[in-house]
Protein backbone atom coordinates (compact mmCIF):
# COMPACT_ATOMS: atom_id res chain seq x y z
CA UNK A 1 0.00 0.00 0.00
CA UNK A 2 1.40 3.21 -1.23
CA UNK A 3 1.47 6.77 0.93
CA UNK A 4 -0.66 9.57 -0.04
CA UNK A 5 1.15 12.33 -1.52
CA UNK A 6 1.75 15.45 0.68
CA UNK A 7 2.10 19.18 0.48
CA UNK A 8 5.07 20.68 1.44
CA UNK A 9 5.11 23.63 3.26
CA UNK A 10 5.83 25.71 0.03
CA UNK A 11 2.61 24.70 -1.21
CA UNK A 12 3.86 21.78 -3.33
CA UNK A 13 1.85 18.58 -3.69
CA UNK A 14 4.73 15.86 -3.56
CA UNK A 15 4.99 11.89 -3.35
CA UNK A 16 5.15 10.94 -0.26
CA UNK A 17 9.01 10.14 1.13
CA UNK A 18 10.70 12.59 -2.01
CA UNK A 19 11.47 16.07 -1.24
CA UNK A 20 10.04 19.02 -2.92
CA UNK A 21 12.14 21.02 -5.30
CA UNK A 22 12.08 23.57 -2.59
CA UNK A 23 13.62 21.53 -0.66
CA UNK A 24 16.35 19.56 -2.67
CA UNK A 25 17.56 23.40 -2.87
CA UNK A 26 17.57 24.43 0.47
CA UNK A 27 19.48 20.97 1.02
CA UNK A 28 21.94 22.33 -1.70
CA UNK A 29 22.70 25.48 -0.52
CA UNK A 30 23.10 24.51 3.35
CA UNK A 31 25.71 21.88 2.17
CA UNK A 32 27.36 25.07 0.04
CA UNK A 33 27.57 26.93 2.68
CA UNK A 34 29.12 24.28 4.96
CA UNK A 35 32.24 23.90 1.97
CA UNK A 36 32.83 27.43 2.19
CA UNK A 37 33.67 27.39 5.61
CA UNK A 38 35.33 23.84 5.72
CA UNK A 39 39.65 23.82 5.21
CA UNK A 40 40.30 22.07 2.09
CA UNK A 41 40.85 18.08 2.77
CA UNK A 42 45.07 18.90 2.62
CA UNK A 43 44.85 21.19 5.60
CA UNK A 44 42.57 18.78 7.37
CA UNK A 45 45.45 16.26 7.46
CA UNK A 46 44.01 14.50 4.29
CA UNK A 47 47.16 14.35 2.06
CA UNK A 48 49.89 12.10 0.47
CA UNK A 49 50.92 10.43 4.14
CA UNK A 50 47.01 9.57 4.57
CA UNK A 51 46.19 7.88 1.52
CA UNK A 52 49.31 5.72 1.55
CA UNK A 53 48.40 4.45 5.42
CA UNK A 54 44.74 4.44 4.32
CA UNK A 55 45.39 2.08 1.34
CA UNK A 56 47.36 -0.28 3.62
CA UNK A 57 44.70 -0.13 6.46
CA UNK A 58 42.48 -0.95 3.94
CA UNK A 59 44.44 -4.12 2.92
CA UNK A 60 44.50 -5.86 6.23
CA UNK A 61 40.54 -4.94 6.91
CA UNK A 62 38.81 -4.81 3.98
CA UNK A 63 35.24 -5.55 5.15
CA UNK A 64 33.13 -2.94 6.38
CA UNK A 65 33.20 -3.03 9.68
CA UNK A 66 29.15 -2.01 10.62
CA UNK A 67 27.28 -5.16 11.92
CA UNK A 68 25.36 -6.79 9.41
CA UNK A 69 26.67 -5.30 6.55
CA UNK A 70 30.56 -6.72 5.56
CA UNK A 71 30.22 -5.16 2.30
CA UNK A 72 33.90 -4.25 0.90
CA UNK A 73 35.34 -1.29 2.75
CA UNK A 74 36.21 1.80 0.61
CA UNK A 75 36.40 4.09 3.34
CA UNK A 76 38.76 4.75 6.45
CA UNK A 77 36.70 6.10 9.30
CA UNK A 78 37.80 7.50 12.84
CA UNK A 79 35.81 6.17 15.54
CA UNK A 80 36.30 9.03 17.31
CA UNK A 81 36.03 12.51 15.66
CA UNK A 82 39.44 13.56 15.22
CA UNK A 83 38.08 17.31 14.96
CA UNK A 84 41.73 18.57 14.01
CA UNK A 85 43.49 16.70 16.80
CA UNK A 86 46.73 15.21 14.95
CA UNK A 87 47.23 12.59 17.77
CA UNK A 88 43.91 11.35 17.30
CA UNK A 89 43.63 11.78 13.55
CA UNK A 90 47.39 9.45 12.99
CA UNK A 91 46.00 6.67 16.10
CA UNK A 92 45.07 3.50 14.47
CA UNK A 93 42.82 2.42 16.98
CA UNK A 94 40.51 4.50 16.80
CA UNK A 95 40.27 3.68 12.65
CA UNK A 96 37.57 1.36 11.37
CA UNK A 97 36.97 0.58 7.68
CA UNK A 98 33.43 1.38 6.38
CA UNK A 99 31.97 1.00 2.88
CA UNK A 100 30.87 4.01 1.55
CA UNK A 101 26.67 3.88 2.58
CA UNK A 102 28.02 3.11 6.41
CA UNK A 103 30.26 5.79 6.43
CA UNK A 104 27.88 8.37 4.14
CA UNK A 105 24.44 7.37 6.36
CA UNK A 106 25.07 5.65 9.40
CA UNK A 107 27.79 6.51 10.60
CA UNK A 108 27.07 10.38 9.77
CA UNK A 109 23.52 10.13 11.65
CA UNK A 110 25.55 8.68 14.44
CA UNK A 111 28.02 11.47 14.62
CA UNK A 112 25.23 13.98 14.02
CA UNK A 113 23.99 12.52 17.74
CA UNK A 114 27.13 12.99 19.42
CA UNK A 115 27.70 16.20 21.59
CA UNK A 116 29.81 18.53 20.20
Amino acid sequence: MSRPPRICPCGNRVPYNIPCRCQSEQRRLRGARHDRRRLPARKRGYDHDWRKARLDFLAVHPRCAMPDCGQLATTVDHIIPHRGDRTLFWNRANWQPLCTHCHNSVKQRLERELPR
